[in-house]
């Protein structure tokens, strides 16, 4: 990435961070109702991406985990099909969140949530793993801004590095991303693990005058 790119990212960053500390919680497009917590990364107007193609992707009987859980919205809609789902997430705020929101949506009984750094706590093997990871390489401020920053790609590269070992014969990974982050790097992180990738979701924005691409992908081993 060029220097112009990496200092034009950071520079839109920091409206993003401050639109998304002023996101409340609601109801969210799927119908489910969330409530958010100020250290949690809030629902936002793309949300839908990642929450349309886990709705289509998910199978019934499938085991489901939901890497870096947030709110939990993506493991709540996993849960209307699978039979087990795994939400995990570093952040303690998010994992309040995630319990209270299960539990709001009546699937508590599907739903294990659990504190984990990346697949430090995870065991077992998966049908499908979601994702969507922290899209800058910087460090973050707080907890909430760790939702979308992370240093050097720590995560993110672990996470590629480690993901196979968790995923069942004919699993599939969802991840989403954007090129407000280093895409080319996803890429490389996806293809250096052997991934065949493809785009099952997309949407371009004009955000503070800047094109902002945005993409679910589909992953296969």
């Amino acid at each position: 990435m060029s220097e112009q790119r990496a200092a034009r990212i950071r520079q839109w960053h920091e409206g993003a961070y401050r639109r998304m500390r002023a996101i409340s919680g609601g109801d969210h497009p799927f119908g489910r109702t969330l409530v958010m917590m100020p250290q949690v990364q809030p629902i936002t107007p793309v949300s839908y991406l990642l929450g349309k193609a886990v709705l289509a992707e998910v199978k019934d009987g499938d085991r489901v985990l939901d890497m870096g859980t947030g709110s939990g919205v993506n493991a709540i809609l996993a849960a209307s099909k699978a039979a087990k789902v795994l939400a995990v997430d570093i952040n303690p705020h998010a994992l309040a969140a995630a319990r209270d929101n299960t539990l709001r949506n009546g699937v508590a009984d599907r739903v294990e949530v659990r504190r984990s750094d990346v697949f430090s706590n995870v065991d077992g093997m998966f049908d499908l793993i979601v994702f969507d990871p922290p899209f800058r390489w910087f460090a973050p401020r707080d907890l909430l801004e760790a939702a979308s920053t992370d240093e050097n790609h720590d995560a993110m590269t672990r996470f590629f590095r480690q993901a196979r070992r968790h995923l069942a014969d004919g699993g599939r990974m969802l991840i989403f991303f954007g090129t407000t982050g280093d895409l080319a790097y996803l890429q490389q992180l996806s293809d250096e693990a052997g991934f065949q990738r493809e785009v099952v979701a997309q949407r371009s924005l004009i955000q503070d005058g800047w094109q902002v691409d945005y993409f679910t992908f589909r992953l296969t081993a």
